[in-house]
């Protein structure tokens, strides 16, 4: 028996535009095309897809992403026709603050300074949880096309 290792599959509109939001957050890269090939789509095509299975586009630029230090799980941009509507039932944590052993003022200064930077690629903020009473500090965010994520 096999191990089975992870993919994230996060179904989006516009892959070009999520690759480039989570590599910034994740500090990932987009994955190159396998075996020499010059797009994912000339790849899939080489495979066997039909041309009538990839939408206008598909696989010109990567829709992928993986973890240069290759410890993370690869992440790939399905595109698909319908928007999101509904609340995330699963979500990314992005743990920067360094956990409970970091002083709360430090692991705020990082969470802050991490945001800031994930505004600038395309973020929004949808609430800040600052409980200091409760050691925790933490923002949620949406990414461009509206998925939730947390930076604690």
């Amino acid at each position: 028996m096999t191990t089975p290792t992870l993919q994230l599959t996060i179904d989006c509109a516009e892959p070009r535009r999520m690759v480039a939001f989570w590599s910034e957050a994740l500090g990932y890269v987009p994955e190159p095309p396998p075996g020499g090939h010059a797009t994912w789509r000339e790849y899939w095509a080489d495979m066997g897809v039909p041309a009538a299975e990839l939408p206008p586009g598909a696989g010109e630029t990567p829709e992928s992403i993986v973890d240069p230090e290759g410890q993370g799980p690869r992440v790939w941009f399905q595109q698909v026709p319908e928007s999101k509507v509904t609340k995330n039932r699963l979500h990314l944590d992005l743990k920067v603050g360094g956990g409970r052993d970091v002083p709360l003022a430090v692991r705020t200064e990082r969470v802050t300074a991490t945001v800031d930077r994930l505004k600038g690629a395309g973020a929004t903020i949808l609430r800040i949880m600052d409980e200091p009473e409760m050691e925790y500090y933490a923002v949620v965010l949406q990414d461009p096309e509206g998925n939730e994520f947390c930076v604690v």
